[in-house]
Formats: structure tokens, C-alpha cells, sequence
């Protein structure tokens, strides 16, 4: 009989699923007294010491596992579950509820992200259209201040060129005056030489009479 008791003691050991890390590990072996530590083993899983050693005993081997933790209250657990769920989704809806107000905050007052799109795009667009304006305006500009630049100079150049001409014509009619008055000069001295000639043969004429 007490060898039968062991053997259903140990197919409820194999059949019944093991809570924790005190389930039984090693071989079956009878009860052996020869002074080694021995743990016994508790038909339904759970360690207390009202257990009686001699209901069912086996060698077990050592572990550094932790004995299973006393039966606990369902409800309880179920409670603590729920009260976890709960705060998860309160968690949940506040996390969704931030992506929300930074969406609406991005959207700047649209229904969906395409019309915000196309909105951001229409407002680049007309930057870059307006930028494209300053550009063509500066080139504009730029072009017309060369033009200037060249109408200057080339207004410098003729003023430089009539300047320079005026100057030479003014040079060659020095040069002509200054001819003629050398050969008017020439004539005038031409002229006083026979004027004292002619005084000379008058001089010596009257004095012969």
C-alpha cells in the first residue's frame, strides 16, 4: 500500500503543472534515512509547514530555487490585472491624446496632412516665384547699370576724342598764324630795308647838291 501511495503521489507530480521552481527534479527514489538534507514533496504544490513529512516523501536534490509562494487571492489578481490594464490604456489615451495636439498644433488649423501639404507647397512656391521675381528684377538692374556704365564711358571717350581734336585744330592754327606772322615779319623787315635804302640814296643825292 505504501509503495502504491508513492506511485500515485509521484503521477500527481507528472501530471499536474508545476507553479514554480519547486516542482521536483531529480529521479524517483524511495525514502532513504542516511542522514542527507531531504525535501518533501506536497501533493498540491504548495510548501507549508503544517504539511505532514510522512503524506508523501521523496529525496529531492538541492536547489538555489525559491519554494512556491503561497496560494494568492484570483479576485485579487484579477483586480491588480485590471487596475494595470486600466492605467495602460489611461496611459495609452494620454500618449494619443499628446499625438493629437501636436498634430492639430502641425496641421496649423487643416482637416488632413494633404491639404496641409499642399498648402505648405503652394506658400514655397510662391516663395521661390517671388524669389525668382527679385532675381529677374536684380538682373535687370544690373544690366541696365552696365549699359550706363558703357554710356559713360563711351560719352567720356567722345568728349575725350572732341577735346582732343578741338586741341589739335587749335595747335594747327597756331602753327598757321604763327607762319603767316614769320612771313609778314619777313615782308616788314624786307619792307624797312628798302625804305632805308631808298632813304640813303635820297640822304647822298642831297648831299651831292
Amino acid at each position: 500500500m505504501a509503495l502504491l501511495h508513492w506511485l500515485l503521489c509521484a503521477g500527481a507530480l507528472w501530471l499536474r503543472p508545476r507553479p514554480c521552481g519547486a516542482a521536483y527534479r531529480g529521479p524517483l527514489q524511495p525514502e532513504m534515512s542516511n542522514g542527507t538534507f531531504h525535501h518533501y514533496f506536497v501533493p498540491d504544490g504548495d510548501y507549508e509547514d503544517n504539511d505532514d513529512p510522512e503524506h508523501c516523501q521523496v529525496l529531492f536534490k538541492m536547489t538555489d530555487e525559491r519554494k512556491c509562494a503561497l496560494a494568492e487571492d484570483q479576485s485579487a489578481v484579477v483586480r491588480d490585472d485590471f487596475t494595470l490594464v486600466r492605467r495602460q490604456i489611461e496611459d495609452s489615451a494620454r500618449v494619443l491624446e499628446g499625438i493629437g495636439r501636436s498634430v492639430s498644433y502641425d496641421l496649423d488649423g487643416e482637416d488632413s496632412y494633404g491639404r496641409y501639404l499642399r498648402r505648405e507647397t503652394a506658400q514655397i512656391a510662391e516663395a521661390f516665384a517671388s524669389s525668382e521675381r527679385a532675381l529677374l528684377e536684380l538682373e535687370v538692374k544690373f544690366r541696365q547699370s552696365q549699359e550706363g556704365e558703357l554710356r559713360e564711358e563711351h560719352r567720356l571717350g567722345d568728349d575725350f576724342l572732341r577735346m582732343a581734336v578741338h586741341a589739335r585744330d587749335a595747335l594747327r592754327e597756331t602753327a598757321d598764324v604763327s607762319a603767316g606772322l614769320r612771313d609778314k615779319h619777313e615782308l616788314l623787315s624786307l619792307i624797312v630795308r628798302s625804305h632805308g635804302t631808298r632813304l640813303s640814296r635820297l640822304k647822298n643825292e642831297y648831299m651831292k647838291s
